[in-house]
């Protein structure tokens, strides 16, 4: 089966907001094929399969900063509506409320997507736990290094070498 919507198109519309991964209401519309009044409408007469950890609505605070940040590039976008953002179990749900072909088919990829990026996330945080372990093996190893290059400093320098009293007859003293 071919993909009928490319991830690296999903993946840039799978925002961090409240400390997850969501997609915004209008994002999944246009994936879908679908107007977002008509999906916000359809998850209206369905509201009880949407709990709070499944879809929440934007404040205008909210609505704002992403505007501000060029991720919504007006507020025209929204069509004078705060949009809803849907976690990852939201956007499973959705395939339960809208039945489409298309909606099904995209909502695998969009499952797919999210998948990805946490396997991608995992790989991250793995690899930042590499780098921390090899630099505090460099820094000790820098330390230990300073003290071989001193140890040879001194080494090369001329010994100190007492000087001798001269032998004979002194008659200052």
């Amino acid at each position: 089966m071919s993909k009928i919507v490319p991830m690296e198109i999903i993946a840039p519309k799978i925002l961090v907001i409240r400390k997850h991964r969501v997609m915004l209401d209008k994002d999944i519309a246009y994936l879908y094929g679908v107007k977002p009044i008509a999906l916000r409408q359809q998850v209206k007469r369905n509201i009880d399969r949407f709990p709070e950890d499944f879809m929440f609505q934007l404040s205008k605070e909210k609505v704002n900063s992403l505007v501000s940040q060029n991720v919504i590039p007006s507020l025209k976008v929204l069509g004078g509506y705060l949009p809803y953002a849907f976690t990852e179990q939201g956007v499973a749900m959705l395939s339960s409320v809208l039945r489409s072909k298309r909606a099904i088919l995209v909502n695998i990829q969009i499952m797919r997507t999210f998948v990805k990026l946490k396997e991608l996330i995992l790989t991250n945080i793995e690899f930042a736990q590499r780098l921390k372990l090899l630099e505090s093996k460099f820094i000790e190893h820098d330390g230990k290094i300073i003290v071989i290059f001193k140890t040879i400093e001194k080494l090369l320098e001329p010994p100190h070498v007492p000087e001798k009293p001269k032998i004979g007859f002194h008659p200052n003293k």
